[in-house]
């Protein structure tokens, strides 16, 4: 995994590239892929390089947020003691009155386990949208214990919500999701590039095979700074592979492309039919990370929470985490559901009809398509909270992994520069010398990527006419050169 321009002793002061034996038409150089390899892995580096440290080093902290919230909102999510729980109606009812003002809630999450807090979640106009305001509730005294804005179905707090917004968006919204698009669309094929160029490496070297697993603590140097590259990027290709393929079902376009082939092929996430007239509403993998929660209208009764809820039990809710929401409008069921993240899934639901009790839909993990599933186990592990702890540490060791390859990348880069100027590229040209299959398989793969990926497909754009233009300065100095020196 490297963003050189070729493997060189850097022990040893940098030298002219040896000549390059020009093929003749019928013989194509050899070579010419991994040329290509080097180039891309180059290019894509410099370029898309600062986007992927801003996503890796915020991922880095996101994945460590759930334990952090645990820490610092300590009081909010613990209740004073482990009694038996009152009624949710008195739970909620403590909470309306605190809040005052014929309040209703919009979910409530009874308390997961014995010592932790009940949330009752209310709508505030003053807050941003897709967010709630959380009264925290200790299910056996009703005393309040916290009020906190909660973010989307997620229920994250104040500070995971900050730093997840960081990591999604920048804090800029929708132009800001573009910058993860890039950084996620780009990761895995830097990561595929840089594969290529280490097998090539692997092949190649028979001494030094060990130094490509681990780095040669003799070298010096921009050996050095290679070996650590190469080291580093194999052991994380793969949890790169999966960052990138996870991260770009948030994204956008890409996402939307993800989307629309899982329903395609019949793998979308079974959708829960909420509407009393039997039609489905729409279910998505990504509801829990940020997608705005269902408002309720009207005033919903605070028993009807209780009885939806023995209902759910008596089918499939069988896990703690449970969040209970009233109807979205008039004609909309009551639906409960598991928000359990943590393995093993149970995010199974239930529609309950809230004038007759009678339950509408069931929605169960086990019936998911395996597509549906898998989506469901890569994003929960995306976000570190399938295993626990370790799941969180692991997600930290990789994103600090992949930012620390950036930076010894472009530390690489520099100090293969020249005693003045920058660095060069590369050696531009390498399709011309590719036979034409190759080139046709480069296009037709470039075409296709571009079109699953959009922002890949822009941004390579941008490389190819960034190329050219370098190409075509020297070109057009040499050719004045040239000509002043037959004017002589």
């Amino acid at each position: 995994m490297t963003t050189t321009a070729r493997d060189v002793n850097a022990s040893a002061p940098l030298e002219p590239a040896a000549p390059v034996s020009t093929p003749t038409a019928d013989r194509p150089a050899k070579g010419w892929f991994t040329a290509l390899l080097r180039r891309l892995h180059f290019f894509a580096g410099l370029l898309v390089g600062p986007f992927i440290l801003v996503a890796a080093v915020s991922g880095a902290l996101y994945a460590i947020t759930p334990t952090l919230e645990k820490v610092i909102y300590a009081h909010e999510l613990s209740a004073s003691s482990d009694a038996a729980a009152v009624p949710l109606a008195d739970q909620i009812a403590a909470a309306e009155a605190y809040l005052g003002d014929g309040a209703s809630p919009v979910a409530v999450r009874p308390a997961p386990a014995p010592g932790d807090t009940t949330r009752v979640m209310f709508a505030d106009a003053s807050l941003p949208e897709s967010t709630t305001r959380a009264i925290f509730v200790d299910p056996a005294t009703t005393e309040i214990r916290g009020d906190l804005a909660a973010y989307g179905t997620s229920g994250a707090l104040p500070l995971r919500h900050w730093i997840s917004d960081l990591h999604r968006s920048l804090h800029l919204g929708d132009v800001g999701r573009w910058y993860s698009e890039l950084a996620a669309s780009w990761l895995g094929i830097v990561a595929l590039a840089g594969v290529g160029l280490w097998i090539g490496r692997f092949v190649r070297s028979r001494r030094g095979r060990r130094d490509l697993l681990r780095p040669n603590r003799r070298h010096r140097g921009y050996r050095r700074l290679s070996g650590w590259h190469s080291a580093v990027g194999i052991w994380v290709v793969l949890g790169a592979l999966f960052l990138s393929a996870t991260g770009i079902t948030w994204s956008t376009f890409a996402g939307a492309n993800v989307s629309d082939l899982r329903a395609a092929i019949g793998g979308g996430t079974p959708a829960l039919t909420t509407t009393l007239d039997g039609s489905a509403a729409t279910a998505g993998d990504h509801a829990h990370h940020g997608d705005a929660a269902t408002t309720p209208t009207g005033q919903a009764n605070a028993a009807t929470f209780d009885a939806v809820l023995a209902i759910s039990q008596r089918l499939n809710v069988d896990s703690g985490d449970v969040e209970i929401r009233p109807p979205s409008a008039a004609g909309k069921a009551w639906v409960v559901q598991e928000i359990h993240r943590s393995y093993p899934t149970e995010v199974d639901a239930v529609a309950i009809d809230g004038s007759s009790m009678q339950v509408v839909d069931r929605v169960d993990f086990a019936d998911y398509p395996l597509l549906a599933k898998l989506s469901r186990w890569g994003i929960d592990l995306h976000m570190g909270t399938m295993f626990g702890l370790a799941n969180q540490l692991a997600l930290f060791a990789l994103a600090v992994g992949i930012a620390s390859l950036v930076v010894i990348g472009y530390a690489m880069w520099w100090k293969r520069r020249p005693t003045r100027g920058l660095p060069s590229a590369p050696a531009r040209g390498v399709l011309r010398h590719a036979p034409w299959w190759g080139v046709g398989a480069v296009l037709v793969a470039a075409v296709a990527i571009g079109l699953v990926l959009p922002f890949v497909g822009y941004t390579l754009v941008v490389f190819v006419v960034l190329d050219l233009l370098l190409g075509w300065r020297p070109r057009r100095a040499s050719s004045s050169a040239r000509r002043d020196t037959a004017t002589r």
